[in-house]
C-alpha cells in the first residue's frame, strides 16, 4: 500500500483523533492554567495552611507519574465513588498535571517583578486584589509566557497518554490502524508529523501572538 492510499482509507480516522486530540490540548490547557494560577497564589498566601495545602498538591503531582494519576483518576477513583467519564478524566488528569508544573511558574514570574512596583502599587493605597490585578500580574504575565509555550507544548504530547484509558485520540486511531494493518511507519509516522504540525503550526504561533500583545499593553512593543 502507497503513503498516498493509506492516507485516503486511514485519514479520516487520524483526522477524527486529531480533532479529539485538539479538544483535550485545549480543556487540558484552560484547566492547567486555572490551576496554576489559584496554587501558585496560595503557595504565596501568608497562611501556612494555604501555603501547605497548594505545597502538597504540587509536590504530589510533580513527583508522581502522569500515566500513574491517570490510571488513578479513572480506575481507583470508581472504587470510593467517583466516576469520570474516559475523555473527561483524560483532559481533568493531564491539566492537574501540568497546573503543578504551571504554579511554579508563575510563582517565580510573580516574584521576578521588581520591589519597587509592589511598594508603588503599596503607596497607591491598593488593595492586595487590585495591586496583583492591575500591577504584578500584567508584568508577571510577559515573563512567564515564553514558559508556558514550552508547557502547552508538553501538554500537547502528554495527552497521548489518554489512548491507555481508550479515549479515541490520535494516538488510540495510530496504534488501532497499526494493529489491523501492521504499517507501523505509516500509522506512527503520520501521527508524529500531525503532533509536529499541531505544536509548531498551532500552539508556538499562538503564544508568540500572546506575548506580542502583553508586551504592546504594556508599552514595550
Amino acid at each position: 500500500m502507497s503513503y498516498i492510499e493509506f492516507l485516503t482509507t486511514y485519514g479520516p480516522r487520524l483526522m477524527t483523533g486529531t480533532l479529539i486530540t485538539i479538544a483535550l490540548t485545549v480543556l487540558a490547557g484552560l484547566l492547567a492554567v486555572a490551576i496554576a494560577f489559584a496554587a501558585a497564589l496560595m503557595k504565596l498566601s501568608p497562611s501556612m495552611v494555604v501555603r501547605g495545602i497548594a505545597t502538597t498538591y504540587i509536590e504530589i503531582f510533580r513527583g508522581t507519574s502522569l500515566l500513574v494519576q491517570l490510571y488513578w483518576i479513572f480506575f481507583v477513583l470508581p472504587l470510593f465513588g467517583i466516576t469520570l467519564e474516559k475523555f473527561t478524566a483524560g483532559y481533568i488528569t493531564v491539566g492537574m498535571n501540568l497546573g503543578a508544573y504551571g504554579a511554579e511558574l508563575v510563582r517565580g514570574a510573580i516574584k521576578s517583578v521588581p520591589r519597587g512596583q509592589w511598594e508603588a502599587a503599596l503607596a497607591l493605597n491598593m488593595s492586595p486584589a487590585k495591586r496583583m490585578i492591575r500591577i504584578i500580574l500584567p508584568q508577571a504575565i510577559v515573563v512567564m509566557l515564553p514558559p508556558w509555550g514550552n508547557l502547552f507544548i508538553e501538554l500537547l504530547k502528554g495527552t497521548a497518554l489518554v489512548s491507555l484509558i481508550a479515549v479515541a485520540d490520535l494516538m488510540f486511531q495510530a496504534k488501532q490502524i497499526n494493529g489491523s494493518t501492521f504499517l507501523s511507519a505509516q500509522s506512527f509516522g503520520t501521527a508524529l508529523i500531525i503532533y509536529y504540525i499541531v505544536a509548531r503550526f498551532g500552539i508556538t504561533p499562538s503564544m508568540r501572538w500572546l506575548e506580542r500583545r502583553s508586551l504592546r499593553m504594556l508599552g514595550r512593543g
